[in-house]
């Protein structure tokens, strides 16, 4: 039973990342895109970083390694929803969407540089205990905890699920979209605060986790063969939480308690789907 609340954390997990991931790559409309390109996850990092790294000093050594510690999940929650506030100033006044990717990546690279400088004059353990987080975790989760998970999660995935039909226009272009009377600057806003909802939840309890946004939604094209976002969006819930519970599985070391960070199997797991995805979209055009 004690693996249970993991388990269900880990279902959680991969199902935000992935409609994450399959909301990013259709409104960018780029196949790399995934639910960190707003640098959402920047500033879950940046929140972690500043009470961990600035304040360390106000705070006993050992308080950032207790299990499901409120401090660091209400920093993170709070530094992913400011970048989100800011990333919807700047959409209102922003037409072009490569141009808001381009934002969205500057600013994740500005904020990776505030942290930077915070573990370059941090003490040892403090910047030990950033580390371990930065590592992603999905054994921090209690089950207490999760219920208070779903309530980010859910309205996140609502939305994912109001706006598919948007999402079917958009993909193919957004003036194709505006033809059929969808309001684009209304439509991002929403698949914004629904990737910030469904990453930022996930990053504050379980820390950054990659590749999976990425890889999960390419996985149900290849099997599916469509691009309707209906169909896509039910096979990544589901293909999400099968690849997540798996990997969750793969990080357990055997005949032993010690587990892998997660975000180290996800890696392995994801880098080659991406590799994948690039040789693809650059295969040389037989005469």
């Amino acid at each position: 039973m004690f693996r249970l609340p993991r388990a269900i954390t880990a279902i959680i997990v991969g199902i935000a990342l992935s409609v994450s991931g399959l909301q990013m790559q259709t409104v960018f409309r780029n196949p790399l895109a995934g639910p960190y390109v707003l640098g959402i996850s920047s500033g879950a990092s940046l929140g972690v970083a500043l009470v961990v790294l600035g304040f360390s000093a106000y705070f006993k050594n050992d308080v950032f390694f207790i299990s499901g510690n409120w401090l660091l999940v209400t920093a993170a929650w709070f530094g992913s929803f400011a970048v989100l506030l800011l990333i919807l100033l700047v959409s209102f006044r922003v037409r072009n969407i490569m141009t808001l990717l381009i934002l969205g990546i500057m600013l994740a690279s500005g904020i990776s540089a505030i942290i930077s400088i915070l573990q370059y004059f941090s003490g040892e353990s403090a910047l030990k205990a950033f580390v371990i987080w930065t590592m992603g975790s999905l054994s921090n989760v209690s089950r207490e905890q999760i219920p208070i998970i779903l309530v980010g999660i859910i309205p996140g995935l609502l939305i994912s699920l109001l706006v598919v039909k948007s999402s079917n226009a958009v993909q193919l272009g957004e003036n194709h979209a505006k033809t059929l009377g969808i309001n684009i600057v209304k439509y991002r806003s929403l698949v914004f605060i629904s990737t910030s909802l469904l990453t930022g939840t996930v990053t504050a309890f379980c820390g950054p986790i990659g590749f999976i946004g990425i890889a999960v939604p390419h996985i149900c094209r290849m099997l599916f063969r469509t691009s309707r976002q209906g169909i896509l969006l039910i096979s990544s819930i589901f293909t999400g939480a099968s690849v997540m519970l798996i990997s969750d599985i793969a990080s357990q070391l055997p005949g032993s308690e010690s587990m892998l960070p997660i975000n180290a199997v996800t890696s392995l797991f994801g880098i080659p789907v991406v590799i994948w995805i690039i040789l693809r979209k650059n295969k040389p055009i037989s005469n």
